[in-house]
């Protein structure tokens, strides 16, 4: 399993995190079960949110009557959760984010979080309200690190205002057929190509220039939550064939293929799985060793419909 090195802190952490969105439904046995085989594939990074579940905490409440850790094994997993995203709103208030620490806290089973992330930008931010929130979670030992997720150049440099606890992850929504995120400054300046447009206002660059690290979402959807790319012969033929094509030369499945091509980035941006299938944590884990060549990154990308100028 390759490891980065997390900004600003001494930690280094997996280049595949396990996304814990869907273990609702599933029997503690089954979550052992997905949890063991994370941690023997080297994933040591455990992805939540507040609202996972359909109500506060729930998958967070799965996670914490499944899986007991003594602390000495606390201590060599990072759990992150994410908190902003409540039912008809955004909340960045700092009495919203205590209380919902406070939550996750409790329905995990843990005294702290080694990462907390503001989940969707709030247009009504107080960056004097979330700073305080931050640094009176910090104080408390409750939090350890900070962070964002699908934040904008200008919105996260906004935070920073107020904000001084270092933010140093933003997780963001990135694959192969989905990657605007790194396609635009491929093409940029191109008048009249749609890939030329900016979406996120430069933020690959903008996170190597300041130190942050990524963290990619839905890394097999083929857009927003519209099904996966891989296998799907009828809309993406030629990047399943080259797919297929590259997991047999270098030994991992086609899901392999797919991770390796964002962990390939010298952005050294992490995988956030969402599966609930142990095999996939394994396939997704050997990928991410695979050093695809330029010209293999290259011919993924071009085969994903995606310009080269």
């Amino acid at each position: 399993m390759k490891t980065y090195q997390l900004p600003q802190t001494d930690r280094t952490v997996s280049s595949v995190i396990l996304g814990l969105m869907r273990i609702k439904a599933m029997s503690n046995a089954e979550i052992q079960h997905l949890i063991g085989a994370a941690r023997d594939a080297g994933v040591d990074v455990f992805d939540h949110a507040d609202i996972y579940g359909g109500a506060p905490h729930v998958c967070e409440a799965r996670f914490g009557e499944a899986i007991t850790l003594t602390p000495a094994e606390r201590e060599q997993i990072v759990i992150q959760s994410k908190v902003g995203i409540r039912k008809g709103f955004f909340d960045f208030s700092s009495e919203h984010m205590l209380a919902s620490v406070d939550g996750s806290l409790a329905a995990l089973k843990t005294d702290y979080l080694d990462l907390l992330l503001l989940h969707r930008p709030d247009t009504l931010v107080e960056p004097e309200d979330v700073a305080k929130a931050f640094d009176s979670l910090k104080a408390s030992g409750k939090v350890r690190n900070f962070g964002v997720s699908n934040h904008t150049p200008g919105q996260i440099e906004l935070l920073k205002t107020a904000v001084k606890q270092p933010l140093i992850v933003n997780q963001v929504q990135l694959s192969i057929t989905h990657a605007p995120l790194i396609a635009q400054g491929v093409a940029a300046n191109m008048a009249g190509l749609d890939q030329s447009i900016s979406r996120d206002v430069g933020l690959l660059d903008y996170s190597r220039l300041n130190n942050m690290t990524l963290q990619a979402w839905s890394p097999f959807q083929k857009a927003f939550f519209d099904g996966v790319f891989l296998g799907d012969r009828e809309n993406f033929p030629e990047l399943n064939d080259v797919i297929d094509e590259l997991a047999t030369t270098h030994g991992v499945t086609p899901t392999g293929i797919a991770v390796a091509w964002i962990t390939r980035h010298p952005a050294n941006i992490q995988v956030v799985l969402g599966t609930t299938k142990p095999s996939r944590v394994a396939e997704s884990a050997a990928g991410s060793d695979v050093q695809l060549t330029r010209q293999e990154w290259y011919r993924l990308f071009t085969a994903a419909g995606h310009t080269l100028p």
